[in-house]
């Protein structure tokens, strides 16, 4: 960075570090003991749809080798589009499996990454549920290298349970980089893996 990007107020943007998704079970454990969440087995890797060929065999590579997984129990690995035009590729494990299923997410990103598709990486979550039935994801957002979590309340209008999100935020704090801008807390509405 040069001394016209200082007097003109150009950043670097943040490089994403894949290997804060490691951090999330230990983020779980405090997580469980201040909130009552437990990991639901639920992630998700979100990224813009490209279309080609190349894209397109990035998805069959990804999938197989996450479906090659021999202690992986249940469904298989899913591809899904959500209502705004995004993918997920979804990564379902049992409850108590979250190192797998953050492997999961490291692998899906990193293979994204390999195959020259970073730019369209947008995040990724692991979904969590309290004894009362609420929801929380923990979103990994892949351009900042940072976390935030988000909280949708029940129901079909789109609202989200803002105190508990802050309460998370507090939480967490000594486990996950949280993102620090509130306006880049964004809600992923009807996010599989949540």
């Amino acid at each position: 960075m040069g001394l016209l990007d200082i007097l003109l107020g150009r950043t670097k943007p943040v490089v994403a570090d894949l290997d804060r998704l490691f951090a999330l079970p230990s983020a779980a454990v405090t997580l469980e003991a201040a909130a009552g969440f437990t990991p639901t087995g639920q992630g998700a890797v979100c990224f813009a749809t490209v279309e080609g060929a190349a894209f397109e065999q990035t998805h069959r590579e990804v999938q197989a080798l996450l479906d090659a997984d021999t202690d992986r129990d249940g469904p298989p690995v899913e591809l899904r589009q959500d209502d705004y035009g995004y993918s997920w590729l979804v990564s379902p494990r049992a409850p108590d499996q979250l190192h797998a299923l953050v492997n999961d997410l490291h692998a899906v990103n990193s293979q994204m990454e390999v195959n020259g598709f970073g730019p369209q990486l947008l995040c990724s979550l692991a979904g969590f549920r309290d004894r009362a039935g609420r929801r929380l994801a923990l979103v990994y957002l892949y351009k900042r290298g940072t976390f935030y979590p988000f909280a949708p309340l029940p129901g079909k209008a789109q609202r989200r349970d803002n105190a508990l999100e802050l309460q998370v935020r507090s939480a967490l704090a000594g486990d996950l980089r949280i993102e620090q801008d509130l306006g880049r807390w964004f809600p992923v509405w009807g996010a599989p893996g949540l």
